[in-house]
Parts: structure tokens; sequence; C-alpha cells
């Protein structure tokens, strides 16, 4: 990849201003009688400054249409422009600059390094960013204060409850400015406090700007967004479907 096409990996330049943009999106599984179609025919636009939940039932497709936003699986057909570049067409290596750029990621699991700090856990992807090791801390550090841990900077994982571990995830998460948050039930592992606690950091980077995307079975949880987007059978029934009528609409 040369130093042009890098740059235009991370930078886009699409007059399409959508950060998400899918079209006709497949996921096929197998062939003939075995044939699993993941996803079906996606469309899908999410504009910048969003906060939306994907949800479905289990085997609808959205753990792998949450596989395909972040750019860790790729599409049988179809295309997808995540700020503008179509990264279906991309090599690994320009996947992986992506992934590093332009995508946070938040899991359920915390998957935090744990014989390091919550310093070094942040500065991670500043590593592979080549990012100066001055800034990494600056820059680090700041992530920490903006999630409510920066007088924890130096606690290991293990000396952290768990909804401290998931703040360090989401500053890890944001510490490279992405253009997309990518939310894989991150509330999953913790208690009605501390769910509430990660829900109002999500809420408030999304106020900031930042676009949020977030999988999540929860109806409550999904109520903290601004939309739903329903899949059922590899198919969007709902792309804007609000989260109060989640009680009261037939799917």
């Amino acid at each position: 990849m040369t130093s042009t096409q890098s740059a235009q990996v991370v930078t886009g330049g699409n007059a399409d201003q959508a950060i998400i943009r899918l079209e006709q999106i497949t996921k096929v599984y197998g062939s003939g009688e075995t044939e699993v179609r993941a996803l079906d025919g996606v469309d899908l636009i999410v504009n910048p400054g969003e906060y939306c939940s994907i949800m479905g039932a289990s085997g609808s497709g959205k753990s792998t249409m949450m596989n395909m936003i972040g750019c860790l699986d790729r599409p049988t057909s179809g295309q997808y422009f995540l700020d503008g570049v179509d990264v279906a067409q991309l090599t690994d290596t320009e996947l992986a600059l992506v992934r590093n750029r332009k995508i946070g990621f938040v899991f359920q699991q915390f998957h935090l390094l744990t014989q390091v700090s919550a310093l070094e856990n942040v500065m991670l992807p500043m590593v592979y960013a080549n990012v100066p090791v001055k800034e990494r801390r600056e820059r680090g550090k700041a992530a920490l204060e903006r999630v409510g841990l920066g007088d924890r900077i130096h606690n290991k994982p293990t000396q952290l409850s768990g909804g401290q571990q998931q703040r360090v995830a989401i500053a890890r998460a944001i510490v490279n400015e992405p253009v997309l948050l990518l939310a894989d039930e991150p509330t999953g592992a913790l208690d009605t406090k501390t769910t509430n606690e990660i829900l109002g950091i999500f809420s408030t980077l999304n106020a900031s700007g930042m676009t949020v995307v977030m999988v999540t079975h929860e109806p409550e949880v999904a109520k903290t967004t601004q939309r739903v987007v329903w899949f059922r059978d590899g198919q969007v029934v709902h792309s804007h479907l609000d989260p109060e009528e989640l009680h009261t609409t037939a799917f």
C-alpha cells in the first residue's frame, strides 16, 4: 500500500457525508442445501453524530452486522462505505489501518491486558498508530479523565471494578478519536447501577458529536439511543424505530 493510498484510507474524502453506508450487503455461509444467508440485501445509513442501537432475536444477523460494520468481516456481495471509503474493496492491511484509525470498539468483555496499568492499556492503540510516546501519555490521560478515571491511571485492571474496567475500555476506544464508536453488548456483564453509569458515558460522548452504534438485546439499553435498527432473518425490518415503541411494535 503506497503512502497516497494510506492517506486515502485514513481521510476518506467522499462527497457522501454518511459515516456508515451499506448498499445491498449480503453475507453467505456454506452453499447448496447448507447455505445460510446471515445478511440478505441490507441497506443502512448512519449519519455523523447519530446514536443508534441494533437489535433482533438470536440468529437475526445483528452480530454478523456488527462484524461487518467493524470491518472484522467482509461481505459476500454489496458495498460498505465507512466515512466515504469503500472498505469492502480494501486489503487486509488497509482494513487493519481503518479499524485502528476510524473505529473504536467496546465489547461485553473488557479485553484489557491485566499485567499493565489503565494508562498503558489506553495507550495501546496509539502504539499501532505510531503516535510519539509523550503524546500517547497525554492523550491517554485525557481519555481516562474523560471517562472519570483520571485518578486511576496507574491501577491495573485487577485493582478496578467491572464498571471501572469498562471505562478503561471506553477510554481506549476513543483515544484515537475515531469517527465511529461501536459497542457490542457493552453492559452485558454489569449490574444495573453500573450499567446506567456506562450508558451515561455513551450518551455524553454522543452529545459531544461522536457517532455511536450499539448492538444490544436489552430494550432498556436501547431506549437510551436515538433510534433502533431491527434485524430479522438477515434483513433490516425497521431502520428508524423509535426506542419508545419497542414494547408496542410487533416483530
